[in-house]
């Protein structure tokens, strides 16, 4: 089959930085000229803003691909980098964390603060028995100790597994159990929409014996955090209290280094198998990185800048850009531990105006439903302290891209829409918002030392204006080690397809406009045929969002008897649109509306409107379940889903 995918919509909005962004910008126009020059010798000058106990004189080792290692023969401590040598800077007193707890309880931590809470925890993993190369179970609510306790597994050398504090104790026992974990961190509870959501019973059920598999047997202790104040069973000799042990311990921990090529952390990410993918990262190469995209892609200047990116240290999102980008650049930083409409739909808003954000970094999801609910919500508040906006997570559309700058950056703000992925470890692609003319809803170009390529089935460049699939071409200091334990599975997943060519193949589809410039078409897996046409969903979910009446869409290719496949809409209309207007016939509208908007070849077959969308709790949409309901089958597995019963409730809709 083809792998060209054709494109239908055509942007013309641009957007240059104004001259007052650009003069003072992080990242300038010479990085890519820097990089272009000698990519091995750039990204050894990136590496060296880090603090080094053994500097490094090897860059990168690509003799046995796909297995890459980054300065290797240096060694450095991560904790250290995020922390000491920022007091040893002079800048203990500056706040490190602004948390603010669901209920309104708020937390200012400084970087000596934090840096004494992670030496103290330090002690006690080692006291513990917890040593270089030990995994390290983290399932916690967003509260300053999440933070603490990712620094302080780093610090020791060992590797930390974090699972989002909303998946199931079944869910929490295969991570554990496939990581080989001998600790358990964890809290009493945290609070989600407005009550407090248990944990630590989650950890007492997935260490007992579920369904036959026996009782987990790497677990020696749980460490648990209190937060919530709700009962908890206790285990003794098990379990022990965060706030017993970490007071009573000494604040005097020196930071050992470690091989730059030490595993720093595995984060568990969906398989297509059913069995969760291990993603292994190492520390130089991935810190690297990671500092260095936060620095030049959010353009932090941390003297003055109060970041804030609302992701959970339960995805990659929360690891490298709440916890180690940040962090390394010695940023302040704002961390909310609940949900964006709890206890109100203004909650984003009013935090942004509390603490005075500049930068703020969040995903096209939540976009689209803050455009649901209406900009009237919003202009409540002062958002002028906004300089510059973020996305990520998935492609956003071209009109909720101009809602975000109209609306939350009062038309003046820079978006960066940034591609990257669990495998990647930082930003691949992104604008530069000191140098990038930008384009509502592309990605654009690659960062400076990244090389990508948009290529056919048979790994051959598309050349501008043409769709395919998205490769990169070169190794990257922050890529994936391998899959823990699973090396075949690493080279058979992400290297097999253009293994001649030692491409590695993200899984997404994109096309390069006339510039050149990236726009992500979402992942192949979801791309229709209709009639002969290949047909990204991305682009139909961007018209249909462009109507004036819709908030956010999902569509699926539904088998199809005439043309192969059809393509099935589901839309979630702007309560604002519906208190003034009927919504009768507005389904044969919004048909009508695509096919002038990109073609009658991309018509809707059927519009269904509803009020949710099945959405995984990173904020995914699962096409999988909709394309289910639209070819009239069964609904499969819903367990991932933030609210289970979404399906119920699309389904009785369709019907």
């Amino acid at each position: 089959m083809s792998s060209q995918i054709d494109h239908l919509l055509t942007e013309t909005r641009r957007f240059p930085p104004s001259a007052d962004f650009a003069s003072a910008a992080m990242g300038t126009r010479a990085l890519y000229e820097s990089a272009a020059n000698d990519r091995e010798a750039f990204w050894a000058d990136q590496a060296r803003d880090l603090h080094w106990h053994t500097p490094f004189t090897q860059v990168l080792d690509w003799s046995n691909p796909p297995f890459a290692t980054w300065f290797a023969d240096g060694s450095l401590n991560v904790a250290y980098n995020c922390l000491d040598r920022h007091l040893e800077a002079g800048n203990g007193d500056r706040v490190a964390l602004l948390w603010e707890g669901e209920p309104g309880d708020s937390r200012h931590v400084t970087y000596s603060e934090l840096t004494d809470e992670v030496k103290r925890l330090a002690n006690v993993l080692e006291g513990l028995g917890i040593g270089e190369g030990d995994r390290v179970a983290i399932y916690m609510p967003m509260i300053p100790e999440a933070i603490a306790a990712m620094l302080a597994v780093a610090r020791i050398g060992a590797i930390h597994s974090v699972v989002f504090g909303g998946f199931s104790a079944d869910s929490l026992r295969s991570r554990i159990d496939d990581a080989g974990a001998k600790l358990v961190i964890t809290a009493d509870g945290g609070y989600r929409k407005g009550k407090v959501s248990a944990l630590k019973p989650a950890v007492d059920l997935a260490l007992a014996d579920r369904n036959g598999s026996g009782v987990q047997e790497t677990v020696e202790h749980v460490l648990v955090v209190r937060r919530g104040e709700n009962e908890v069973e206790w285990t003794e000799g098990r379990d022990i209290w965060w706030h017993d042990a970490v007071s009573q311990a000494s604040n005097e921990h020196v930071a050992q280094a470690f091989p730059a090529e030490s595993p720093l952390f595995i984060l568990y990410t969906s398989g297509t198998t059913g069995k969760p993918k291990g993603i292994l990262h190492t520390s130089g190469g991935y810190l690297t990185q990671a500092a260095f995209t936060n620095k030049v892609v959010h353009d932090i200047h941390p003297e003055t800048d109060v970041f804030w990116c609302t992701a959970d240290i339960g995805w990659i999102t929360g690891h490298t850009y709440v916890t180690y980008g940040p962090l390394a650049n010695g940023a302040t930083q704002v961390i909310y531990e609940g949900t964006p409409d709890t206890p109100h739909p203004g909650r984003w808003w009013e935090i942004i105006q509390k603490y005075g954000v500049t930068i703020l970094y969040t995903a096209p999801t939540a976009i689209r439903s803050f455009m649901k609910l209406g900009r009237a919500i919003p202009e409540q508040y002062d958002l002028s302290s906004l300089r510059l906006l973020g996305s990520v997570g998935e492609p956003i559309n071209p009109e909720a891209w101009m809602w975000y700058r109209k609306v939350i950056g009062g038309k003046a703000a820079p978006i960066v829409d940034t591609w990257w992925q669990t495998e990647t470890g930082a930003m691949m692609i992104s604008a530069l918002p000191g140098v990038t003319e930008t384009k509502p809803g592309s990605a654009q170009v690659p960062i400076p030392g990244v090389e990508i390529e948009v290529v056919d089935e048979d790994g051959s460049h598309v050349g501008n204006g043409n769709g395919g699939l998205l490769v990169v071409t070169q190794p990257w200091p922050s890529m994936l080690r391998g899959i823990w334990g699973d090396p075949d599975r690493f080279v058979e997943t992400y290297w097999e397809k253009f293994r001649s060519q030692g491409y590695y193949f993200a899984g997404d589809g994109a096309r390069l406009d006339e510039d050149g410039d990236v726009w992500l078409l979402g992942r192949v897996d979801d791309v229709m045929n209709v009639s002969g046409h290949r047909l990204s969903t991305t682009e139909i979910e961007s018209a249909l969002v462009a109507n004036e009446a819709v908030a956010e869409a999902a569509v699926v290719g539904a088998a199809d008897e005439t043309t192969g496949q059809a393509v099935a809409a589901f839309v979630i209309i702007k309560q604002s649109y519906l208190a003034a207007h009927s919504p009768d016939g507005l389904a044969q509208s919004l048909r009508a509306w695509v096919g002038d908007q990109i073609g009658p070849i991309a018509r809707p077959r059927d519009v269904y409107i509803v009020e949710e969308l099945p959405k995984t709790r990173s904020g995914k949409i699962m096409r999988r379940l909709l394309r289910d309901v639209a070819e009239g089958r069964e609904v499969g597995d819903t367990t991932t889903l933030a609210d289970t019963a979404v399906m119920s409730v699309i389904s009785a809709q369709v019907r």
